[in-house]
């Protein structure tokens, strides 16, 4: 299956998809650090922008969230790709949707924190490291900044 064969869409917070993405996110970011989302976490999510691509089955099968800072400013976050599904270029198309969602927004630069394992994904995609290398999820991080 190609890129082609992807449909990309936000989805709304609450919604049976919402939950998908959920699970999606907490299979590919959070079981491997033996971590879950809380209540809590979940709720502070209901005004972030949650972008998906599903596959021609309907599968969402990668999604992110967008983060607004400030009026200048947003945050990727929780981008994650079903394992079947990585390496294929969809995760590039899915950040590269979210950086046209972002500039339509008038957001001026997109910010994120990349697992030291993504810091060449998002290298190859534009984005630049700034500042050390820090912990967050009990892994090493790097802050990455693109000027949309």
């Amino acid at each position: 299956m190609n890129e082609q064969s992807l449909y990309i869409r936000f989805i709304e917070f609450g919604t049976p998809e919402y939950d998908e993405c959920l699970a999606l996110r907490n299979e590919v970011l959070r079981k491997p650090l033996g971590l879950e989302f809380s209540p809590e976490q979940i709720e502070k999510e209901w005004d972030q922008t949650c972008l998906a691509a599903s596959d021609e089955s309907g599968r969402i099968v990668a999604c992110l969230l967008l983060q607004t800072l400030d009026a200048h400013h947003v945050k990727m976050r929780q981008v994650a790709v079903a394992p079947d599904w990585q390496s294929k270029g969809i995760g590039s198309q899915l950040v590269k949707a979210s950086e046209q969602w972002a500039r339509r927004h008038s957001f001026q630069v997109m910010e994120l924190h990349a697992r030291d394992t993504a810091v060449v994904f998002y290298s190859k995609l534009g984005y630049d490291a700034e500042g050390e290398s820090f912990y967050e999820v009990g892994i090493p991080h790097l802050r990455m900044v693109k000027a949309l």
